[in-house]
């Protein structure tokens, strides 16, 4: 018989340069599996640090990478019950939201990459937040989600989809299949292509729209 019982947790998250009265963009960006925070905050380390203050959530379940078994990744979802563990995202996001009291002056912008995207569009859609600009880079977009859950959104915030010209993961069916679900969910969408594999640097970082 399986049970369910409710307890208080915490977790890490990773932030890089100070937000100050010179910060223009505050960029919230979730990484994808098989990362950690801390390292893949460090590819948004070129971009000016005056003026672009960056966080980085922690997805909280850990694991060892295959096959030596020696460095930490982690996972945001799996299909087990996932609707509750959604729920336990949100409220991590929010928590780190309110805890870091991001200025209404600064642009936000939410990056998600692969598997980050299916956690940053579900925090859009179930907090309600606003952005001014939403990179959807290399993942998918969960299928749960309807134009209604983004509503709130105004028409001039912009949603940017980026893909790889060589990506394992995302072959040329399934970028037209995104490009569809995002056309229907959001206004004011463009896309940018990389020829690159299924990855995110700081030379990319560079590239995308600030």
């Amino acid at each position: 018989k399986e049970k369910e019982i409710k307890y208080t947790l915490s977790n890490t998250y990773s932030t890089l340069n100070l937000l100050t009265s010179k910060t223009k963009n505050v960029w919230f960006v979730c990484h994808g599996i098989g990362h950690l925070s801390r390292y893949f905050i460090r590819h948004f380390n070129e971009l000016d640090s005056d003026e672009n203050y960056i966080i980085a959530p922690q997805a909280q379940s850990k694991f060892y990478i295959a096959p030596k078994m020696k460095h930490i990744g982690a996972c945001w979802l799996t299909k087990e019950n996932t609707k509750k563990e959604t729920n336990n995202v949100i409220n991590y996001f929010n928590e780190i939201f309110a805890n870091e009291n991001i200025p209404s002056s600064c642009n936000l912008i939410l990056l998600g990459f692969s598997q980050g995207v299916s956690v940053i569009t579900r925090f859009i859609a179930k907090s309600g937040i606003k952005f001014n600009k939403l990179i959807v880079y290399a993942g998918k977009i969960p299928t749960e989600l309807s134009k209604n859950d983004f509503k709130h959104i105004d028409n001039k915030s912009k949603v940017y989809l980026v893909y790889c010209a060589n990506d394992l993961y995302i072959d040329e069916k399934t970028v037209n299949l995104e490009k569809k679900k995002a056309k229907n969910l959001f206004n004011n969408i463009s896309t940018i292509n990389f020829d690159i594999a299924h990855e995110i640097n700081a030379s990319i970082v560079n590239q995308l729209p600030v």
